[in-house]
């Protein structure tokens, strides 16, 4: 019974890796109440994917969309939909179609038809040349667009560009392709798809970017503006923070533990010089007080950092945990 049981695992299991290899390129588009664009979309996936003669899967993920939208990709073919209960965003969006993904490329983008699928090949044949993620260049996006359009996004990109030292034109484009195994080094999460070039490049991606179509929005409106830069801010500090202390947060609180703690020490001397050599009361000053509260904030940084190595150390064990409630997944071929 033994024997015949680890049979059957073992045929599963490479069964499985057998069905990975037969997909060379996923495409993952996530969907939030674009009801309106999914047959089209779909349809102009198919027949550029057909005519480059190379296996291929269609990954639609609905991301808690309102209106009909899950009902209409069940009606097209080749899919694999997945349908979240609740909307978590586009970057959870796009992290499950990866998990769920079989291709060696990856390839991403909008499904409010701004993205023209026929642009696929030219990024799949760039990544040919050596390249680890391919980003597009919407140059003619904001050629027609009022200044107070054009600037969030200008700005956006030039803080990216010089935080992660990246010089990508448009970081924000959706339309990129990737090498399977650097999406697998990333945690996808929050907003990081608008810098997920910066994180690529952090793994040590090597990184292009290619001009591409772009058609302005049929349906709907873009929701981006100056508020989407602040949002930018944190995520290129969050960036910042991880790059250096992802896996030593103790170096980085350890440091303002022992900064506050110099300060008191500091204020403390001060303390006793005013009180022996000006004959300056303690009680008459703020100092007293300044040197307990710099003393305390020093432990709480310390007890701060020690209790992010923990969260760090454990968190390995619960990675493979989804965090994510899946309604329903069918596979339509």
């Amino acid at each position: 019974m033994t024997v015949v049981l680890y049979i059957k695992l073992s045929y599963i299991t490479i069964n499985m890796l057998g069905n990975k290899a037969n997909k060379a390129v996923s495409v993952i588009v996530p969907f939030y109440n674009e009801s309106k664009t999914v047959i089209e979309l779909h349809s102009r996936l198919t027949k550029t994917l057909n005519d480059t003669k190379i296996p291929f899967e269609i990954i639609f993920i609905n991301d808690g969309s309102t209106d009909n939208t899950f009902e209409n990709i069940r009606k097209v073919h080749p899919v694999k939909a997945i349908d979240l209960r609740k909307n978590y965003g586009q970057s959870a969006a796009l992290s499950i179609g990866i998990k769920k993904s079989q291709g060696t490329i990856i390839v991403t983008l909008d499904s409010d038809l701004e993205n023209h699928p026929e642009d696929i090949p030219l990024l799949l044949k760039k990544i040919e040349e050596g390249y680890d993620l391919v980003s597009g260049w919407r140059k003619k996006r904001w050629s027609r667009q009022p200044f107070s359009r054009r600037f969030p996004s200008i700005l956006a990109n030039k803080l990216i560009s010089f935080v992660s030292r990246i010089k990508l034109h448009d970081h924000g484009c959706s339309l990129k392709a990737y090498r399977r195994e650097i999406l697998e080094q990333l945690n996808i999460k929050g907003e990081d798809h608008r810098i997920i070039a910066a994180y690529a490049a952090i793994h040590g991606a090597k990184i292009a970017e290619m001009e591409v179509n772009y058609t302005p929005r049929r349906y709907g409106r873009s929701n981006y503006g100056l508020f989407r830069i602040f949002k930018v801010l944190l995520d290129l500090v969050a960036l910042v923070f991880f790059h250096k202390y992802e896996n030593r947060p103790m170096h980085f609180f350890g440091g303002l533990g022992f900064v506050t703690f110099v300060l008191s020490a500091i204020s403390f001397l001060i303390m006793i010089y005013l009180k022996f050599f000006l004959k300056i009361s303690f009680i008459s000053t703020p100092l007293p007080i300044l040197i307990t509260l710099l003393a305390i904030l020093g432990v709480q940084f310390v007890l701060m950092g020690l209790l992010a190595e923990i969260i760090i150390r454990k968190s390995d064990q619960r990675r493979e945990h989804s965090l994510f409630a899946i309604k329903e997944e069918i596979s339509n071929s």
